[in-house]
């Protein structure tokens, strides 16, 4: 209000460009912060867990696991891009993770439908017959060989069985022979597919000669195909492309990997390669899954790669319960899968749509140059959102409820509006719907009739699935076995304990069949996939939007902290490719905040606090525009002799240091309350202007040049320089890419470090100097250069290969210039004769 009412009429225009700003900054300022009001820590008891679900008693008097049965899903898209041995890690720990086996099932979805992901995990399947039982026996963290053999840690701390030396020495010597298979698998399938087509060719060509003896015999051109191991052609992408054979035309494969396993333990024995007397050598189911494609289809990226997963996994193993993960994310902590399942089996836990965990990131720099471990973002905004509505899905490491996923309102939901239908699977009355035990499943959707609405339920349900009877029959199921126990009258629309102990139903032929069927290309048309069901198509940020959706029908969420990190994955360490990364996920905001997803268009069921989240997401990027314009003022201040104020008065000064003193003691409890450290959260505040000032405003620019005049436009690297040292782990760290993201950044540092220049020169040359204007103009320009510090470290690439004279010429032409600027616009009171200054 001082500011609004203290203009300064020296230089209106500096003073409005900078009111505009700040009344922005305190805008996105309060959304920012009205969120965190409600912060919450949870914690779980496995102890608990174990006690309710593992533990025999009358209604289980075996003590069999009565835990619901869990679907991971593992997406990877492009071998080259998404390494098969790290897909394969991320497999095998999930393998060996510490849930019942009869419940766990593994489903990789390869999008590229190539051989080199199929045969890595075909490989992965059979080494895990040696590492998961070695897991299991010594109860080894983390469960991703390639982690675990690489721990700078002593691994034989308290291990106390005497053979674990000689077992991990034998594991150890057979997971090197199993990276060496995986890393010779390229060369390994040229070689046979030249083989097999160097032989179709010399068949052809006898043909030839057969049918043709008095004739020339011309060169046979044959689809050099890419063949499998049993010398048939692969229905997927081949290495040549061509019709039917390349990423975006091939045919849809499912292969079980590993078998469904027995319903009872099966103890291994102390013969071989491993004394596993009294160790459950069983394996979890392992599909392998490529969807179909064709020409002329959407395929959706990710979210379709993903729907595809649901409707197969309904069909195969039908978990109640969902847990996705990027190939480079792999299970951390074996116990994770089984906290994430305390909330879902808490009393009222039928009300959470999913879990979100933390994401964690192993391969970055110590000092963290560019903020990849995100620490503000996962630990305080995160941790906040928990005390409202819950987290927002960020797109891995997330324990999803199947039947949230399909759309489906959540139990003891409230009509807020007439617009309410039901889509019932058992039928019922209108006056039972209070009776939650017995309630049938509902799904928000456009007025009209109650009564009506529910006789045309069942006609409308393959409408909104699909017409596979497999997948529709799958849907109470699901939701049954996804409730929490009815151990306690407080526990309303529970199931009996001990219903989930019965053995699971065995894999036939006609259940791949239909599995099959329902990953082809055409199965969601004139279908709810992907705009009601499932992840959520149309936005770069499926993830967020699919999250959303599921808050704005009345769902919850909850977010796990583990005391041991659950999951652990990589991150880009290099500053183009973190400012491609952050540019997508700005790209997508702005998505969201042009279509029907946006915040201001939500359902009453949503709170308030957790709406304006939301709408926090979709605006962030704009603060980039007032952003930019800030980050010039300080220069614009100096190269003019102006202030934003009139004078650095007292009241001035007083209200910046309360100001400042109140955002640092908000910073402080943020830090204390999340655990943080103050360089995090300096990293982050640095980073924030890097991307502001970069990604941010491209994809402002990207989303309002689609939306106005749908122009699809992408930033790409133009060229690139790279070190050669292959040995330094932190190497891609200083390799330099060109991008025009750099272009904002990089004018902001000049046109600065020009303006300081200019102003000392201007001040030293004037008869009266303003220092205090200078010392404001050249404070905030320093405070602008020291955000920016470690996106000028990132451009100078390795430490020490910058040349001294660079420096040095830099400092010769910022002399130079401010000389210039004092020649052309010289100081008030002073003139110019003859090239020279003179003072009255």
């Amino acid at each position: 209000m001082w500011r609004i009412k203290h203009q300064n009429q020296d230089a209106i225009w500096l003073w409005g460009m900078s009111v505009v700003c700040e009344l922005w900054f305190a805008f996105s300022w309060l959304l920012d912060q009205l969120p965190k009001l409600c912060p919450i820590n949870r914690a779980t008891d496995l102890n608990v867990l174990k006690e309710k679900f593992e533990t025999p008693t009358p209604s289980n008097p075996t003590g069999k696991s009565d835990l619901p049965g869990l679907d991971m899903f593992v997406s990877t898209a492009d071998p080259e891009k998404e390494p098969p041995l790290v897909t394969s890690n991320t497999i095998l720990s999930i393998l060996a993770a510490d849930y019942p086996v009869e419940k766990l099932a593994c489903y990789v979805s390869d999008d590229g439908g190539a051989l080199l992901t199929f045969e890595a995990m075909a490989e992965a399947a059979s080494f895990a017959n040696i590492w998961v039982p070695f897991c299991r026996k010594h109860n080894i963290e983390p469960r991703n060989p390639d982690s675990y053999f690489s721990l700078k840690r002593d691994p034989y701390k308290n291990k106390v069985k005497a053979d674990f030396v000689k077992d991990r020495r034998r594991v150890k010597r057979e997971y090197d022979e199993f990276k060496v298979r995986i890393n010779g698998l390229p060369d390994s399938i040229r070689r046979r597919s030249d083989a097999y087509h160097a032989r179709e060719e010399i068949k052809a060509m006898k043909e030839q000669r057969q049918n043709r003896e008095d004739e020339i015999v011309e060169p046979v051109k044959i689809p050099k195909a890419t063949w499998m191991a049993d010398g048939t052609h692969w229905p997927g992408t081949w290495i040549n492309s061509a019709p039917d054979h390349s990423r975006s035309d091939h045919a849809g494969i499912i292969q079980v990997m590993l078998k469904p396993p027995s319903d009872e333990p099966l103890q291994g024995v102390s013969e071989g390669f491993l004394d596993l007397t009294d160790v459950d050598i069983r394996l979890p189911l392992l599909v392998y899954v490529s969807r179909e494609k064709r020409p002329g289809y959407d395929h959706n990226k990710k979210a379709g790669a993903m729907n595809a997963l649901v409707r197969a996994s309904a069909i195969m193993s039908n978990g109640p319960f969902i847990l996705n993960l990027d190939c480079d994310h792999y299970i951390y902590n074996s116990q994770a899968l089984r906290e994430g399942m305390c909330f879902m089996m808490d009393r009222g836990g039928d009300r959470l749509c999913y879990v979100q965990f933390p994401q964690r990131f192993e391969g970055i720099d110590p000092s963290d140059r560019y903020a990849n471990h995100n620490t503000v973002f996962f630990d305080v905004n995160m941790r906040a959102l928990d005390g409202l509505m819950g987290p927002v899905y960020v797109g891995t490491g997330c324990l999803f409820r199947r039947i949230a996923l399909y759309g489906f309102d959540p139990p003891r939901s409230k009509e807020h509006s007439p617009g309410f239908c039901s889509c019932c699977f058992r039928r019922k009355k209108k006056k039972s719907r209070v009776a939650e035990e017995n309630r049938s499943l509902r799904m928000s959707g456009g007025g009209g009739d109650s009564d009506d609405d529910e006789e045309m339920s069942l006609s409308l349900v393959p409408k909104k699935f699909g017409n596979s009877t497999f997948l529709i029959d799958s849907i109470p199921v699901a939701e049954f076995q996804g409730r929490p126990l009815a151990d306690h009258p407080a526990v309303q629309n529970g199931r009996p304990p001990g219903a989930l102990t019965i053995p699971r139903e065995l894999l036939d032929a006609s259940t791949v069949a239909e599995a099959i069927a329902v990953i082809s290309c055409w199965y969601e048309d004139k279908t709810e996939w992907g705009s009601r069901i499932g992840w959520i198509y149309g936005s770069v940020t499926e993830d967020v939007v699919t999250g959303y959706r599921m808050h704005n029908r009345g769902w919850k969420s909850v977010y796990c902290v583990t005391k041991r990190d659950a999951f652990r994955g990589t991150a880009p360490i290099n500053l183009t490719d973190r400012l491609h990364q952050v540019l997508r996920w700005a790209t997508g905001s702005v998505e969201i905040f042009f279509s029907r997803n946006n915040a201001f268009l939500a359902s009453p069921k949503m709170k308030i606090l957790q709406r304006i989240a939301y709408l926090n997401v979709g605006i962030y990027p704009f603060t980039s525009i007032f952003l930019i314009v800030y980050c010039f003022l300080p220069a614009l201040s100096l190269f003019s002799g102006q202030f934003i104020v009139q004078t650095l008065n007292v009241t001035f000064l007083i209200y910046l240091l309360i100001i400042s003193i109140t955002l640092c003691l908000l910073a402080l409890l943020e830090i204390k309350w999340s655990g943080i450290s103050l360089e995090e959260w300096w990293r982050n505040e640095q980073f924030w202007l890097i991307g502001g000032t970069s990604a941010h405003l491209a994809a402002v620019i990207q989303g309002l040049l689609k939306v106005v005049a749908g122009i699809e436009i992408s930033f790409t690297l133009t060229s690139k320089s790279g070190g050669d040292d292959v040995d330094d782990e932190f190497a891609d760290l200083y390799v330099v890419k060109w991008t025009s993201l750099m272009i904002p950044p990089i004018t902001i540092m000049m046109v600065n470090l020009i303006a300081i220049a200019v102003g000392f020169s201007r001040t030293i040359y004037s008869v009266i100097p303003q220092w205090s204007k200078l010392i404001g103009g050249v404070f905030f320009s320093f405070w602008v250069l020291a955000h920016l510090y470690p996106f000028a470290k990132g451009l100078m690439g390795r430490r020490g290969k910058t040349p001294t004279i660079v420096y040095v010429w830099s400092g010769l032409v910022a002399i130079t210039i401010s000389l210039l600027w004092v020649a052309v616009n010289p100081p008030a009171g002073s003139t110019q004769i003859g090239g020279s200054f003179t003072f009255p």
